[in-house]
């Protein structure tokens, strides 16, 4: 009999709970990537994975934790924490040096209260594949630098977002959620957007209000990158939060 694994999510705000029941193997792991990589989509404050019912088969398997930690702590900068293991799982994860990097804690509770202290300060906003999108982006990135005191990341941080929506309104013309979020010594810019297709620099001369594109992301920004995020992608850059 093949090996079984069932996952609750709670969506409460503003920590999403998955709850965990069954065998974890190397057969189960995908399952359990792929719905953490689908509460991280949902963008939430925080994720705890709680483990009350969870049996580990094969040790390796526990390295699905840091592989999902790893991936929001590019995007879209959440903590995770887990949770409530029994003794052998315990055992596993602290035997685990990737899975060292994930925060444990003995109850749903205390890793609930330990992963809302450990959220980052975010600004989001739902924006309209229109010509006035890059302006309402650059909006964001002022008013999210004024309320954080980084008045020298104001520039750099206003053409990259914008550069991002303006990819967004050239080639996916889709609506948009635009985040950005502060995780010292770090500020991070999001566009999630409604297509699966690969985001593309502009073409040779091509102007707009979005202006150059991913070219000049690539610049400006200490990284960048995309990821899948629901039904679309996420595409998100990082800048010195100074």
């Amino acid at each position: 009999m093949g090996s079984r694994i069932t996952c609750r999510v709670h969506d409460g705000s503003p920590v999403t709970v998955v709850h965990l029941a069954g065998t974890l193997d190397m057969t189960t792991t995908r399952e359990v990537y792929q719905v953490l990589e689908r509460c991280l989509a949902g963008q939430p404050d925080a994720l705890v994975v709680d483990l009350t019912g969870l049996a580990i088969r094969d040790e390796l398997a526990v390295s699905v934790f840091a592989a999902a930690a790893r991936r929001a702590a590019d995007w879209p900068v959440v903590p995770m924490v887990l949770c409530a293991p029994h003794p052998e799982a315990a055992a596993s994860l602290a035997g685990s040096t990737a899975c060292r990097v994930v925060p444990v804690r003995e109850t749903c509770a205390e890793a609930t209260r330990f992963a809302g202290a450990s959220a980052s300060p975010r600004l989001r906003i739902r924006l309209e594949p229109v010509a006035t999108a890059c302006r309402r982006a650059r909006e964001l990135v002022a008013d999210a630098c004024t309320r954080w005191n980084l008045p020298e990341a104001v520039g750099p941080a206003s053409v990259v977002l914008s550069e991002l929506v303006g990819n967004v309104v050239r080639h996916a013309g889709t609506p948009m959620q635009v985040t950005v979020t502060l995780r010292r010594p770090w500020l991070y810019l999001t566009v999630v957007d409604g297509s699966r297709a690969a985001a593309e620099p502009s073409q040779a001369g091509q102007r707009d209000e979005g202006g150059r594109g991913l070219l000049l992301v690539r610049e400006l920004a200490d990284r960048w990158g995309s990821a899948p995020a629901g039904d679309g992608k996420a595409v998100w850059a990082t800048l010195p939060a100074n």
